[in-house]
């Protein structure tokens, strides 16, 4: 995972100053120290902590990073989230990576407090989808779970999900399961989306453990779930608002995967203040 985050950053970097710096360096004929503050211009939920200090250690392996606030704390307008001190050019050059970063990660996290802070149903589980940026899957789906929430699987290697076109392929819920069982662990869980009564019946008698129930309406919902009976987890999916959220909880279902999360995340508002010591 380390790994994966420093090709993220490397990319960002290299995107945004690769081929070098021309107004820092015109301007920075020799090396200087430098200290910076990020300093937020909303209220928000924090993440991307350890992103934007790995943004200022790559550039400046020997920088000091301080965080005054941990992951998942609520930031108010004008207070101070992050210190840099360290290489002046090095700040300079990381600090619109580190803001992007800061900002979309932090966007995520409030979104998802206010998903969190509207769901009236603790026992049902509001998970993230993978309707996610390429390429920062790692980094959302940790915002996600600063902001309160849960991961769905990360990516197609580590959860099974039965979808309409497997069903499509398959010929049948029915092939679709047995073949997938026939060549994974014991270990893993089979997951079936459904859009229908009659396909919620045909998961159920081929034994599957979670029914992922996809853009149902409210009463089908509610029928699915008595139909279930506890035999299997239900997993709600598909036009999920903040609106909708309760709506679907009260069907009964344990799970709801929520896209917006993500996908209709908000940027916050940052900026950087950097100077010479």
């Amino acid at each position: 995972m380390n790994n994966t985050i420093d090709n993220i950053i490397n990319l960002a970097l290299f995107e945004d100053s690769g081929l070098g710096d021309i107004t820092s360096e015109s301007i920075l004929s020799e090396s200087f120290t430098g200290k910076g503050v990020i300093v937020a211009k909303q209220d928000f939920v924090l993440a991307g902590l350890a992103v934007a200090e790995k943004v200022f250690k790559l550039l400046d392996p020997e920088c000091k990073c301080f965080a005054p606030f941990p992951e998942g704390d609520l930031i108010k307008n004008g207070e101070i989230i992050f210190k840099v001190q360290g290489d002046l050019l090095a700040l300079l050059k990381g600090e619109r990576v580190a803001l992007n970063f800061l900002q979309r990660l932090s966007g995520i996290a409030t979104i998802t407090r206010t998903f969190m802070e509207k769901l009236e149903y603790p026992n049902v589980r509001l998970t993230d989808t993978r309707k996610t940026t390429p390429g920062l899957r790692c980094l959302e789906k940790e915002a996600v779970r600063a902001g309160g929430a849960y991961n769905h699987r990360l990516s197609l290697y580590d959860g099974i999900l039965i979808k309409d076109n497997h069903i499509a392929v398959a010929g049948s819920i029915k092939n679709a399961v047995n073949a997938v069982r026939s060549r994974t662990s014991h270990l893993m869980k089979i997951e079936v989306e459904v859009s229908t009564l009659a396909q919620v019946q045909e998961a159920i008698d081929v034994g599957a453990e979670v029914i992922m129930l996809d853009n149902m309406d409210y009463d089908q919902m509610s029928a699915a779930v008595q139909l279930i009976n506890g035999r299997a987890i239900v997993e709600a999916s598909g036009n999920v608002s903040l609106e909708t959220l309760n709506i679907i909880a009260a069907t009964g279902v344990d799970v709801i995967s929520c896209g917006a999360l993500t996908h209709q995340a908000r940027s916050v508002d940052l900026s950087m203040r950097i100077s010479n010591i």
